[in-house]
């Protein structure tokens, strides 16, 4: 008795290759990046919050230096009054030294904020693995952040110049934009507010807790330039590269004859080197750290 010739078993379908079954997505593009950080932000009630107080904090001291020269003009006397007209003093109630410190202080605190929460509720490992590209992925939010601040800088020092000037017209001594020094005022007070948060997001890149970043900006931007005075070349010098000093330069009035003088082109490039080297240490900080 012949046996019959087994036929060979099915074979098994061969399991797809995994090049075949991923389908590689393409990577995000930088105004995708853009547009999610800028709907993360506005997303969030406590931006908004922040943004708003922040305003009215600032004016409110701008608003009520003008009202004290306001209500106490009579007390200034025939030669007073006429000093304040001529040296244009109006300026300097457009916007105060004590607003600009609450400005850099709110918009360092929003800047380090827009860093460290991510960080702190573990959502930027989530954030990463979804977007490899950390670099564009921060380029982005650095972009965000600048122009809401640009935005929040805007609205305070405008809003500012507006009622403290509407206030001095009472009494004959408000000023007009077109007025010498006026718009270079309200140029340096908005842009201090995105130089100072850009520097609060890289103190949040490198430090990475709410609390130690907030102190930080503190600091940096506010206790170090107290510290730095302008009668030795050495301390006006180093006084000279911090953006409180460049913003009292700008925003200074009548002659200028400190020890050591300092050209407003010369303030100018300190905002702009401060916000420049804030965003690449950002950049670089989350390029070079895990998360």
């Amino acid at each position: 008795m012949t046996s019959l010739p087994l036929s060979p078993a099915p074979s098994a379908p061969s399991a797809p290759s995994a090049s075949s079954a991923s389908v590689a997505e393409p990577p995000a593009r930088f105004r995708d990046l853009v547009a999610s950080e800028w709907l993360r932000l506005r997303s969030l009630r406590s931006t908004g919050w922040a943004l708003l107080l922040s305003t009215l904090f600032v004016v409110a001291f701008n608003v009520g230096t003008a009202w004290d020269h306001y209500r106490y003009w009579d007390q200034y006397g025939a030669e007073g009054q006429a000093d304040f007209l001529e040296s244009a003093m109006g300026l300097s109630d457009a916007f105060t030294a004590n607003a600009s410190m609450v400005l850099v202080l709110c918009a360092g605190a929003m800047g380090a904020m827009a860093v460290v929460g991510d960080h702190g509720g573990g959502l930027a490992r989530t954030v990463f693995a979804a977007v490899p590209a950390r670099s564009s992925l921060m380029a982005a939010k650095v972009l965000v952040v600048a122009m809401v601040q640009t935005v929040f800088g805007a609205a305070a020092a405008g809003t500012s110049f507006w009622l403290t000037q509407a206030v001095l017209a009472e009494r004959g001594a408000g000023l007009s934009l077109s007025h010498p020094g006026a718009l270079r005022i309200v140029l340096a007070s908005a842009l201090l507010a995105p130089v100072c948060a850009l520097t609060g997001m890289a103190l949040g890149a490198l430090l990475r807790r709410a609390a130690t970043s907030v102190l930080g900006c503190v600091a940096v931007l506010l206790v170090l330039p107290m510290m730095l005075g302008e009668r030795r070349h050495l301390t006006a010098v180093l006084a000279h590269g911090t953006p409180v000093h460049a913003w009292r330069r700008l925003a200074w009035q009548g002659p200028f004859e400190p020890p050591f003088p300092w050209t407003p082109g010369g303030a100018w490039t300190v905002y702009a080197l401060w916000a420049v080297g804030a965003a690449v240490v950002t950049v670089a900080a989350v390029r070079r750290r895990d998360q």
